[in-house]
């Protein structure tokens, strides 16, 4: 069995290397496919493979790493992007998935991605084969197929300082203009309107999509996004019930319900903001599914605001309680620390 390792590349002269020595040892061959480098990037793959190709960039990432896909001769076609790590131990455990892959003859394998905070399962690695296909424009993706499963093998994604870049919202404004967007490409272009501050444009496309298909996980975090935009031009009532919609697509979210309790948290309203904030210590993890959550939204987030909520309801003992519980999930948090020293602990 032979296994490509497959990425597309733009300007990465200062992570490249360390990607491919990190996945030294793990693909049979490496596909670099250079879209438009200014730098030593070209120069850095030639290192560590023969089969460098570039790219016309035409503002399409499946375009490019279908393109990559294209020219990768492996039964299974592994995916990384330049500013991505892979741990020794899991090097290892990925020398492991290629024997469990010789065995089930799997399709779609799907592992962890770390991003900062956020670990949520990504289609690491697919069979060579029609179906292996890239899909958007944008935050592209391969729709899993066949016989899907999950391994351990966990890639961690360390970005560069770059600030906040007007590519991805000019690529998405661009194809908007051309074609009616998927409900993927909607969420997306959305989001990245959100984190422009261009709140009325966003709650539109969000709106947009929420009205029809799409996955239920983007519509949740959609929701939460639409609440956001409301809040941020001062509609608190208005975000509220952009958070209760959230209910209609999936079991309540401890982001969601951690975000409901900061909106009566910030209206004084400390007795509903406790209830909100309790449930989100109740709440399951949904990071099996696909979503983008952080953990601590359902531990040190609620208890830290529950210490906050309990001590203006004038209940000291009750806010104590809450701070111990605090100090045991994360004893070196900035506000866990901070609280002990207000209660003189």
């Amino acid at each position: 069995m032979k296994v490509s390792l497959c990425m597309i590349v733009r300007d990465e002269e200062e992570t490249l290397g360390r990607c491919l020595e990190g996945a030294k040892g793990l693909a049979d061959e490496i596909v670099v496919v250079d879209t438009g480098s200014k730098d030593n990037t070209a120069s850095i793959a030639e290192k560590y493979t023969d089969r460098l190709f570039f790219y016309q960039w035409e503002d399409d990432f499946a375009a490019a790493r279908n393109f990559s896909f294209s020219h990768a001769s492996g039964d299974y076609l592994l995916w990384l992007d330049a500013d991505d790590v892979i741990s020794p131990e899991d090097a290892q455990k990925f020398l492991q998935l290629r024997k469990e892959l010789e065995k089930t003859g799997a399709d779609t394998v799907m592992c962890p991605y770390r991003s900062g905070g956020l670990v949520y399962l990504r289609e690491r690695v697919v069979k060579n084969c029609p179906e292996a296909k890239w899909r958007g424009h944008v935050h592209e993706c391969i729709p899993p197929f066949g016989k899907i499963i999950k391994s351990g093998f966990t890639v961690e994604h360390l970005p560069r300082e770059k600030g906040q870049s007007m590519r991805n919202l000019r690529i998405y404004e661009k194809w908007a203009e051309r074609e009616p967007l998927s409900p993927r490409d909607l969420f997306y272009f959305g989001r990245e309107l959100f984190d422009h501050k261009l709140y009325t444009q966003a709650e539109a496309i969000l709106t947009e999509m929420l009205a029809g298909g799409g996955w239920y996980v983007n519509k949740i975090e959609a929701c939460r996004i639409v609440a956001n935009c409301r809040l941020a031009k001062g509609d608190l009532a208005g975000a509220l019930g952009a958070l209760f919609k959230s209910f209609q697509y999936g079991e309540p979210r401890s982001s969601v319900l951690c975000d409901i309790g900061a909106l009566f948290k910030m209206q004084k309203k400390y007795r509903e903001a406790v209830y909100w904030y309790e449930a989100a210590l109740s709440s399951r993890d949904h990071s099996a599914e696909g979503d983008f959550e952080l953990p601590d939204c359902r531990t040190v987030v609620p208890l830290l605001e529950l210490v906050v909520c309990h001590f203006a309801l004038g209940e000291r003992e009750k806010a104590l309680e809450y701070h111990k519980k605090s100090e045991a999930a994360a004893p070196d948090h900035p506000s866990v620390i901070f609280n002990k020293n207000f209660f003189g602990l």
